[in-house]
């Protein structure tokens, strides 16, 4: 039972780890080198990691998608879609695609005269399932080794830890208030039926000696 519940644990805290790398924004310092529009064929359950039709697009299934090519300081490459999330998840409420990608063609440069910039993106890149984090902001930074401090991890991990802080205190006071009385009240009741019962054996036992 230990490794199972010790597992479960693992998986929940995988689970949620996942879900807020995924979510919650990241920032590359990058150099932009290209832009352009390719047609996607989107099906399957990788589709989730894609935007749905009701942001703006015309069919889940097939649709142009703009991407933003752009080169690490590494020297490694990372390819950035470009989509509207509308109202849906995440809620970044990112709708101006054309103006982004207007930014990151105004920020295209080579490798003898570099532009740094900070992309803001969420999600993930993954060759093998074809996917790409999205990009949802682009800012010119001093320089490839420029710091970027993420407030709004910062903050939203803040809040979250807060409330769970609060709704944990919440439930103790309600353990010790409400639930540990209640447990006594019935112990309590449970030995006095003992005793009674084993009142009424004993008496049992002198009526048959007698």
């Amino acid at each position: 039972m230990r490794y199972v519940k010790w597992t479960l644990i693992a998986l929940i805290v995988l689970f949620v780890g996942g879900f807020f790398h995924y979510t919650l924004p990241q920032h590359d310092i990058v150099r932009i080198v290209n832009t352009y529009q390719e047609r996607q064929d989107i099906s399957g359950w990788t589709s989730i990691f894609w935007q749905g039709s009701d942001n703006g697009t015309a069919t889940m299934q097939s649709r142009d998608v703009q991407f933003i090519q752009a080169v690490r300081p590494s020297g490694k490459s990372i390819v950035y879609r470009n989509e509207d999330t509308g109202w849906g998840w995440p809620p970044y409420f990112k709708f101006d695609t054309a103006n982004l990608a207007t930014e990151a063609s105004d920020a295209i440069s080579t490798k003898d005269t570099p532009e740094w910039v900070s992309v803001t993106h969420y999600g993930w890149r993954s060759q093998v399932l074809s996917i790409f984090p999205n990009a949802v902001a682009i800012k010119p930074v001093s320089g490839p080794d420029a710091t970027i401090i993420p407030w709004a991890n910062i903050i939203i991990l803040t809040f979250i830890a807060v409330v769970l802080i609060t709704i944990y205190r919440m439930w103790q006071q309600f353990r010790e208030r409400t639930i540990e009385p209640l447990v006594d009240d019935v112990e309590d009741v449970l030995e006095l039926a003992d005793e009674k019962r084993d009142n009424a054996v004993d008496k049992v036992k002198r009526w048959f000696r007698r």
